[in-house]
């Protein structure tokens, strides 16, 4: 099954992005927008794996979230992948001192149990939306001046979740497998 790991946002700071990602749906160029119920931060995507290796390296990720502490997450602007020049995602982005470490705990429970490294260092988003075609200039701009003026309330991650990812023509539908409290 496709699974990942994600940090699930409050129910104030989810409402505000589902508001905000409204009104940029009516405002921008065609883009696979997520569904409200989808909005979270990434950790770590796992891509397909079996039941008995997603329970495993649960466990061990367990272990090692217990020990790690809460973190304050601030969402506050956004951007683009690859980058804006040339978008693919629009995200929202923001900050969170030591969730990286959360993110570090994770790859070496996967690299552990011999899931491919991810390439890529951990990157705090929120992705928003996919763009089967680049937005031009002006879209990019109406979605980054959008996304900068959005003042979300912070909260404190006390959580990570283990999801499953179905891809469905409606779009794809996360189902929780396991949750974990950091710091116990």
């Amino acid at each position: 099954m496709r699974a990942f790991f994600a940090v699930p946002l409050p129910a104030d700071v989810h409402d505000a992005v589902a508001r905000g990602t409204g009104d940029l749906r009516r405002r921008l160029g065609s883009a696979r927008w997520v569904r409200s119920e989808g909005v979270h931060i990434t950790m770590r995507f796992l891509g397909e794996q079996t039941a008995d290796l997603l329970a495993r390296l649960a466990d061990e990720v367990e272990s090692r979230l217990r020990a790690a502490l809460p973190v304050e997450v601030a969402l506050q602007g956004g951007g683009f992948f690859p980058h804006e020049r040339r978008p693919r995602v629009a995200w929202l982005g923001g900050s969170a001192p030591g969730m990286e470490l959360w993110a570090e705990a994770i790859e070496r429970c996967a690299g552990a149990l011999g899931i491919d490294p991810e390439p890529r260092p951990f990157s705090l988003h929120v992705t928003l939306a996919r763009l089967d075609r680049p937005w031009g200039a002006g879209d990019v701009e109406t979605f980054l001046t959008a996304v900068g003026k959005w003042r979300l309330a912070p909260f404190v991650g006390r959580e990570v979740v283990l999801f499953k990812s179905d891809l469905l023509p409606s779009g794809a539908a996360y189902t929780p497998l396991r949750r974990f409290q950091v710091g116990g």
